[in-house]
């Protein structure tokens, strides 16, 4: 009973049905030869996204000429072309650009470094913290507020140099590092008075719901608290319905809400330029249901994803979620900190 709610909210908002009661699903499709980041030779580990403009190539595009003598940024022109794709798209095709940040560095992702994975995973993550410091729903460390606000300046770099198109709204994670990091990303921005930096709370672009108590969000009204000028989506409850201790959701099920909490935006957001604040196993959850190849992001990192959505007539194809696993734990920490202890089968 305690994970049917999520199941039967995934899989009802999965079904679209239009005005006229004609049912219709998404496809996705990232548009290539953009970004460094869709091409197999950028290794993500190396990459700064930072000091590489996003990974933005250097290249000519087809609306190029309506520039004449000009001599737009790179980003500019891109935004041009991105125009001119969705001038020239059917009724039921779009065009947007994702930005898809991480959060900074967490309490929880000092604590795992700290401990060593294997301890981290099989004992500590699922208190709520030690006498030093607290990990459940996690904090930014001074690290992660650090990574936040150098991403700060580097968007601050490209509004007012590159001139890259603002983005038009923008959805976090209900997780208060990524509340936080949203903040600190986006704040004090020279941005567009019609676009002000008022994000909405998105219970799906969580991260993967694991046994670990740092998945697990705090109260709507603690996040209110903190967060007054953020809005919460339809329905957004007071407590974690989603997180129950000791049990995870399977990376199947992730997909599932991935492409459910997708959908809705598309729906619902007319944006050609949207962020996205998440986490790394959600933006990878993510990047899968859009056909983006495999790029895993470090903390504080963003990658942008030019996305074609066209919009198809019938019912999606059949998914099923699975029940939640529950987690075997260690009643000590294990003493080995390596790999060769990944799934708590060396408690002692």
């Amino acid at each position: 009973m305690w994970c049917s709610t999520l199941f039967t909210s995934i899989l009802a908002a999965a079904a679209t049905v239009d005005a006229y009661g004609i049912k219709k699903h998404v496809n996705y499709e990232v548009v290539t030869g953009v970004f460094k980041q869709d091409d197999a030779a950028t290794e993500a580990s190396s990459f700064n996204f930072t000091a590489e403009n996003f990974g933005l190539i250097e290249r000519k595009y087809p609306s190029d000429w309506t520039y004449w003598l000009q001599k737009p940024t790179s980003w500019q022109r891109l935004n041009r072309y991105i125009e001119s794709l969705n001038l020239k798209a059917k009724h039921n095709e779009r065009y947007t650009l994702l930005f898809l940040g991480r959060h900074g560095e967490g309490y929880h992702n000092a604590a795992e470094t700290y401990f060593g994975t294997p301890a981290w995973n099989c004992y500590w993550s699922e208190k709520d913290g030690n006498s030093t410091v607290t990990w459940a729903d996690a904090h930014l460390t001074p690290k992660g507020v650090a990574q936040a606000q150098d991403v700060n300046k580097f968007w601050k770099k490209l509004l007012t140099k590159e001139k890259i198109a603002a983005p038009q709204s923008y959805y976090t994670s209900p997780l208060f590092r990524c509340l936080d990091t949203a903040r600190l990303t986006f704040a004090g921005l020279p941005l567009p008075k019609t676009r002000p930096f008022v994000p909405t709370i998105k219970e799906y672009f969580r991260e993967g719901i694991s046994a670990h108590t740092c998945d697990r969000r705090s109260t709507k009204s603690y996040i209110h608290a903190n967060f007054p000028t953020y809005r919460f989506e339809r329905g957004f409850a007071e407590h974690d319905p989603y997180w129950t201790a000791l049990h995870a959701e399977p990376a199947a099920d992730q997909d599932i809400r991935s492409k459910t909490v997708l959908d809705d935006v598309f729906a619902s957001d007319r944006g050609t330029y949207i962020s996205v604040t998440a986490h790394s196993g959600e933006i990878a959850s993510l990047l899968r249901v859009l056909g983006h190849r495999v790029f895993g992001l470090s903390t504080g990192a963003a990658i942008p994803v030019l996305v074609k959505a066209t919009t198809v007539v019938g019912s999606a194809p059949a998914t099923s979620t699975l029940p939640y696993a529950p987690q075997k734990t260690c009643a000590v920490p294990p003493a080995i900190r390596d790999s060769s202890c990944n799934d708590c089968s060396c408690c002692t």
